[in-house]
């Protein structure tokens, strides 16, 4: 499978629970398709929070977001103007370089792999018996 030639960040926001998708509504507006929310425990002390005059709620949600990086910057700007430290959101975001990417574009994706996955749509019925999803498997031993 051939990695793609365009450059790429991950861009790591750490944002309150129930933030994430304000985070993804400046990100997509910046030119992102999508993101994955991972839920997280929060670890500031009341130190920190003296500190930066915050108050700091346990419970996050890390938006992780793969973007090229040409539109990084951007991206960065519109996430942290939509749900920085000053909003309720109390976000903070940055991006870390990634070395090779695969998966970014399915048209280019190696036919052979796509012919081998009983997942894929272009796959007939008959090729998708073959190996049937472990999942359906369970349902079926459920409904007997």
């Amino acid at each position: 499978m051939e990695t793609s030639k365009e450059k790429f960040e991950v861009i790591f926001c750490i944002v309150n629970a129930g933030y994430s998708e304000t985070v993804m509504d400046a990100a997509r507006e910046a030119g992102v398709r999508g993101g994955t929310v991972i839920r997280a425990m929060g670890t500031a002390n009341k130190e920190a929070e003296e500190k930066f005059h915050i108050y700091v709620q346990p419970e996050k949600e890390i938006v992780m977001i793969l973007v090229a990086q040409k539109i990084k910057d951007n991206v960065l700007h519109a996430i942290y103007r939509a749900s920085g430290l000053n909003t309720a959101g109390q976000g903070i975001a940055f991006s870390v370089p990634v070395q090779s990417v695969v998966g970014t574009d399915k048209k280019k994706a190696d036919p052979e792999v796509l012919k081998n996955n009983p997942n894929t749509a272009e796959n007939t019925e008959e090729e998708k018996q073959v190996a049937p999803d472990p999942a359906q498997k369970e349902i079926k031993e459920d409904e007997q």
